[in-house]
């Protein structure tokens, strides 16, 4: 007969090859979810079902209404709201007896050590690929497993890194595949675009290769990554490598970019107390800007001097993700001057409209 306090999971403990013992090694297992956004979301409350004893959940921004389409844990009255606050209270809710444990910071070189050291997996539900390295780099280090997963458009990613294997080494990572990328000249799932359905069927994915992990069953997708295409259903995996040939010695320090909020930069822009410049493409800024000057992300390394004034300059995008970029790779160039990124961009801007 099931324990009373393993009724809820009877249907998966009558399983081939899982039984009580392995629900126990589910309740013991402690997992952190970096990104409460859409692949959060469906990957945080699968594990929550499933009875993942303690989950921790790592974001600091805030609901949008543009998030709602793929972002199924919060409703439109959670608009402005904390998305860890809301996140952790939904999935208490959903299984009282776990214990949820809320991040509400930023991701950083400082911080990511101490965040991630009581648990037993990591799983990257992030959106920026600044975030991606620094966890994936801080797993190496820590010899943690980490379930990647990511969305753009109608594709989605999947692979499990870092694995340890039987002779002491451990399976490629995320530097494995991508030494590095240019992350200013890569657009997220707010200036691209995606799907909502395939956050969730990445999501679940990336739940499922956790469980997989903590109850040893099945094959998991180390030192592999998974490609699905939404529209075709289609998938193919790709072999990065049994042993990684990267050697990652020491985490590289996270800068963040001076930014300026909607509210501010309005006041200044009221008062002509600043320049602007639109990083985005052709066809987003025929859409809809601001104004300003218009230089494209793959243009901003080519420019030789800046405005011929002492005023700030704040660059803006879609999200405020590439302008952020943007003004590293301008600082790098203009030390002095005073450069900003738009907080939120555009998306931001017309929601305060």
């Amino acid at each position: 007969m099931i324990p009373s306090e393993f009724l809820r999971y009877s249907c998966q403990i009558v399983l081939p090859g899982f039984g009580e013992a392995t629900q126990q090694a589910l309740q013991n297992a402690k997992v952190l979810i970096v990104g409460a956004g859409g692949l959060g979301c469906p990957a945080a409350q699968y594990l929550a079902a499933t009875g993942i004893g303690t989950i921790g959940l790592a974001d600091y921004d805030t609901v949008s209404i543009r998030n709602l389409h793929r972002q199924i844990l919060y409703t439109h009255d959670d608009i402005g709201l904390k998305k860890v606050v809301v996140a952790a209270k939904r999935l208490q809710q959903q299984n009282p007896p776990l214990q949820i444990i809320p991040y509400d910071i930023k991701i950083s070189s400082e911080n990511i050590m101490d965040i991630i050291a009581p648990y037993d997996i990591i799983v990257d539900c992030t959106d920026n690929f600044d975030t991606k390295y620094l966890i994936n780099d801080a797993c190496v280090l820590s010899r943690k497993p980490l379930v990647f997963g990511a969305i753009y458009q109608y594709e989605g990613q999947l692979g499990v890194w870092n694995v340890a294997n039987a002779d002491g080494t451990f399976t490629a990572n995320y530097r494995d595949l991508f030494p590095s990328v240019d992350a200013a000249q890569v657009p997220n799932c707010a200036e691209g675009g995606v799907i909502p359905t395939l956050a969730g069927i990445i999501g679940c994915m990336q739940a499922n290769e956790v469980i997989k992990y903590i109850s040893k069953t099945g094959s998991l997708l180390a030192g592999k990554i998974l490609v699905f295409d939404a529209l075709t259903m289609q998938s193919h995996i790709v072999n990065i490598g049994g042993v990684t040939k990267t050697k990652i010695t020491a985490l590289t320090q996270t800068e963040s970019a001076p930014t300026i909020s909607i509210a501010d930069f309005k006041l200044s822009l009221d008062n002509h107390a600043c320049e602007l410049i639109d990083v985005r493409t052709s066809e987003e800024r025929l859409a809809f800007n601001i104004g300003g000057k218009h230089i494209p992300v793959s243009e901003i390394e080519n420019i030789s001097t800046l405005f011929g004034c002492n005023k700030p300059v704040v660059l803006y995008c879609a999200s405020g993700k590439r302008s952020a970029e943007a003004v590293k790779l301008l600082k790098k160039k203009f030390p002095d001057a005073q450069l900003f990124s738009l907080e939120g961009g555009m998306k931001a801007w017309r929601e305060q409209e």
